[in-house]
């Protein structure tokens, strides 16, 4: 079982896979078969009777088994070299150099071996366990009792030593690194930014990624020069945690910080959900400031400082209520502006900003009542709304790209062709709703729910970025997934969770700004590559 396990592991995902990932997903694959085969063995022999010991494998067997270990293995790794090859070129990256294999090899072989001996011991104290308690039950009751006895230890620990522990540190370690700056991230000098001159927030509390977000963008001559009129001076507004660490009442200062900067005279306001960190993805605010020529006012919240994977684990609720509170807030104070003079109201997000930027709002058409436009990129897992509008999708439609009732308020989108393809459609809503989720993107389709069962995209036409060959794998294919989230920002732009030159096609396909482009779209991209 550990070798088909092992075998199983090489076969292709959603990204191209470095040499390192490669060995552990190997690793625990090949244990976890190991386990399943060791576990398969003790219920048969558990529920046997016996009186004779069981014979043990004859050496023909254990040669019969190396031959077949050493033909498989041989011709996996062949089909391995040939599959990766493949992915990076759908991907236009360079083909992975021959030094891989060996690191390959070592990090399995050596996770594995750990992997064993963390096995071998947890057998062991059940072992010890059972002897004592044999004493005074049936074998069976002991043998059962004394597995459970340990697996109870071993999440107790886990739950109350390990986690809270290693929460305690990780805590400190992002607490440190949220109070850093760097070269992006210098003070302002702009009364139009937080952190400047009269505003309501200091420099220093708005945070690492607020620092960098206020510090950074298109300035006026940038904006006149590549539009090639008068410009202003795009508002940004950011608060972070080092102001407080509640959500309304950070919201109500960014609001207030909005008045002070004159945001609800914009044409335009953008309300951004942010990732764990507080981080905004730059070139979707700086689109939209090019696309309205600095006629713009952006505003968030940070409600964390923890990386986005352990933020999605732990802090998911936050970032829900902190979305919550500051697009109430803003809302709010837009509808008391008389309808000529109020300005569009959009919401933005990316990965785990999307689960914030949608967290207001109940139904798609919630959105469009309530906005003028929407913008997800590379939505997660634990978003119901994004979730449902899939569940719910027309019949016919695929997962990866779903029609939700007609696609009236609300598409979908992979890539620019995709983006085209709905503008021309008629779109009747005046209200427009984008998911940007590409095919290949490990941070879309990574879901727990794959351990155990096959998800729709992959019982479906795999799309144009992702391997033909890909397949579904108990277990395996969550492995697979999981060490592609880590690698899912390193491909080319277009591919895995990297949407930045698509960003300025879908804006205007929500917008439809006048006088916008798509050849404008596609010369903005070396401008948002500046920042």
């Amino acid at each position: 079982m550990a070798l088909v396990m092992l075998w199983l592991s090489v076969t292709p995902s959603l990204l191209p896979r470095d040499a390192l990932f490669q060995g552990l997903i190997s690793a625990i694959s090949a244990a976890a078969g190991y386990l399943l085969g060791v576990f398969v063995s003790w219920l048969i022999r558990f529920m046997m009777s016996r009186d004779r010991p069981w014979p043990s494998p004859r050496r023909p067997h254990w040669i019969a088994l190396v031959v077949v270990a050493l033909a498989g293995t041989s011709v996996m790794l062949y089909w391995f070299s040939r599959w990766q090859d493949e992915i990076r070129d759908l991907m236009g990256m360079s083909h992975m150099s021959w030094h891989a294999y060996p690191v390959i090899a070592i990090v399995a072989h050596a996770v594995f071996v750990l992997l064993l001996l963390l096995g071998w011991a947890w057998a062991d104290a059940v072992r010890a366990l059972y002897r004592w308690i044999d004493r005074y039950t049936p074998p069976r009751i002991a043998a059962v009792t004394s597995v459970l006895l340990v697996l109870v230890l071993t999440v107790l620990v886990l739950n109350g030593v390990v986690a809270k522990y290693s929460m305690r540190a990780m805590n400190s370690s992002f607490a440190s690194l949220n109070d850093e700056t760097t070269a992006e991230s210098q003070p302002t000098n702009s009364r139009l930014r937080s952190g400047g001159p009269g505003s309501l927030v200091t420099w220093d509390s708005i945070g690492l990624q607020g620092r960098v977000f206020i510090g950074t963008g298109p300035t006026v001559t940038d904006l006149e020069r590549f539009n090639g009129a008068p410009a202003k001076e795009p508002i940004r507004s950011y608060v972070g945690l080092g102001h407080e660490a509640d959500p309304r009442v950070n919201a109500r200062l960014a609001v207030a910080e909005m008045e002070r900067t004159g945001a609800f005279t914009r044409k335009i306001i953008a309300v951004a959900g942010t990732t764990g960190t507080g981080w905004i993805n730059r070139s979707t605010v700086d689109s939209l400031e090019y696309m309205y020529n600095g006629d713009t006012a952006t505003v968030a919240i940070q409600y964390s400082y923890l990386p986005s994977w352990l933020s999605f684990l732990v802090d998911n609720e936050r970032c829900r209520r902190a979305g919550q509170a500051l697009f109430e807030a803003v809302s709010a104070r837009v509808r008391k502006i008389p309808e000529a003079r109020r300005p569009k109201l959009v919401v933005f997000g990316e990965s785990l900003g999307t689960s914030g930027a949608e967290a207001p709002f109940g139904t798609i058409p919630d959105i469009a009542a309530r906005t003028d436009g929407a913008f997800f990129a590379g939505p997660i897992v634990n978003n119901p709304l994004w979730k449902a509008t899939l569940r719910d999708r027309d019949k016919g439609t695929p997962e990866r790209l779903p029609v939700f009732e007609g696609g009236d308020l609300v598409r979908f989108v992979a890539n620019r062709h995709d983006i085209a393809a709905a503008e021309k459609q008629p779109w009747p809503s005046a209200s427009r709703i984008l998911f940007l989720q590409h095919a290949s993107d490990p941070v879309v389709w990574w879901d727990p729910g794959t351990i155990l069962r096959k998800p729709d995209w992959l019982r479906e036409k795999r799309g144009a970025d992702v391997h033909p060959k890909m397949q579904w794998f108990p277990l395996v294919t969550f492995l697979q997934i999981s060490a592609d989230m880590v690698s899912s920002d390193k491909v080319p732009d277009g591919h895995g969770h990297n949407y930045s030159s698509e960003i300025p096609y879908a804006w205007q396909a929500i917008l439809q700004v006048p006088g916008w482009t798509d050849d404008k779209s596609a010369r903005l991209g070396p401008e948002l590559d500046r920042y």
